[in-house]
């Protein structure tokens, strides 16, 4: 089946954060939501529900659970239980209960910068405070200052390490040998796991996923992953997010404390959603990966025939493109200002994402090319002037 992903679709007027929140001429290329219109079985399991009129409160079928652990199964060769699945209303409230559920005030949590930004308001709500295992950025490509992880690891007062993986902003996927030495220095040193895996499903040519609870049973019994649908099939506005907790323990933890915090109702669209698109949405999915490659490399030819100034860390997974930007002189966040003011697209200030994003920008590729086209023309104008300018 054909997929049109070149199709553009008016997304103004629409309540949409990304595009009604920026002025009118600005292409929007900056949060994690794709321009793509959802695959079809998705639509019509919606239409289907809307059809019968009533959206009463929702219980979760068996066929939900089915398709979550199918899932697992078919793309990442990992085997889960119903049992282990605690649905939630998005990846957010649920880092944020799981915070709260094993830490007190003062404790501290470890993450790796730059990282999302939300992870850091999860530990700063909860009273805790943030460790930052700075990547360490060698020519391009990140890696895991292990030496600088397991001193952070070692320190009695960090409860949990917060993995992010795909990582966003910069795009690793982990490997096998990098996931297993954080988990065995995070066993030795009793710190539970937290895994983000939202962009599990976003990896390009010669990279692979590994969740890391599949790795070996200690790992599993020392982790708690979340995982959604919403980067992956573009459904974030329906609010579905599941947690997987193996360790019985930690699940009655984590269940206690997402009810406390109101954060489990389903939410009906979301239910039949998410079943539709583990069901019926793989052929749709590996278009769509095709069509995102496609646009890295095109984002990958243009910054280095054009943008010479600038350099794009190498993408393993996300469609988010981390660009390194000290080469034009300007501070990110100056630099994206200007390309906002002047070029009329807004992209993400690197710092938003810790003190080790500072000198970088992330821009969202996942739109049809001829968005990314005009936005990448935009910049370069800006560059072009940029240059002429400090020349003069």
């Amino acid at each position: 089946m054909k997929y049109d992903f070149d199709r553009v679709v008016n997304r103004r007027n629409t309540n949409s954060v990304k595009w009604d929140s920026s002025k009118e001429d600005v292409i929007p290329m900056w949060i994690a939501d794709m321009d793509f219109p959802v695959a079809e079985p998705i639509v019509e399991a919606l239409q289907k529900r809307v059809e019968h009129g009533i959206f009463g409160y929702a219980s979760i079928p068996d066929a939900y659970y089915e398709a979550e652990a199918y899932w697992w199964e078919k793309r990442h060769g990992f085997k889960i239980k119903k049992a282990w699945i605690d649905v939630t209303t998005g990846i957010i409230p649920a880092l944020s209960a799981i915070v709260q559920a094993f830490t007190q005030q003062g404790d501290r949590v470890l993450i790796q910068s730059p990282v999302y930004n939300y992870f850091g308001t999860s530990i700063i709500n909860n009273g805790c405070e943030i460790v930052e295992n700075d990547l360490k950025n060698i020519q391009g490509h990140y890696e895991v200052d292990f030496e600088d992880f397991e001193k952070k690891a070692s320190d009695d007062r960090v409860k949990l390490f917060i993995l992010c993986n795909p990582h966003n902003p910069v795009g690793r996927a982990f490997t096998r040998e990098e996931l297993i030495r954080m988990g065995e220095i995070c066993l030795r040193n009793n710190v539970l796991v937290v895994v983000d895996e939202a962009h599990r499903d976003l990896v390009y040519s010669g990279f692979k996923h590994i969740p890391f609870a599949s790795l070996n049973d200690d790992f599993l019994m020392n982790s708690v992953t979340c995982t959604a649908p919403s980067k992956t099939f573009n459904i974030a506005g329906l609010k579905t997010a599941n947690i997987i907790t193996a360790n019985e323990k930690l699940k009655q933890k984590v269940n206690k404390s997402i009810n406390i915090n109101e954060a489990i109702e389903p939410n009906v669209f979301g239910i039949e959603a998410l079943t539709a698109a583990y069901t019926y949405g793989e052929k749709w999915l590996d278009a769509l990966l095709s069509y995102l490659e496609d646009n890295m490399n095109f984002l990958k030819d243009f910054v280095a025939e054009r943008l010479p100034e600038l350099k794009l860390t190498s993408p393993e997974a996300t469609y988010l493109a981390w660009l390194d930007c000290t080469g034009t002189g300007k501070s990110s966040k100056a630099l994206c200002s200007l390309i906002y003011e002047q070029g009329a697209v807004r992209l993400n200030v690197g710092d938003t994402y810790g003190k080790n994003g500072t000198g970088f920008l992330r821009m969202n590729v996942a739109c049809p090319r001829s968005i990314l086209e005009e936005g990448l023309l935009r910049i370069e104008k800006v560059m072009v002037e940029l240059r002429e300018n400090e020349s003069l």
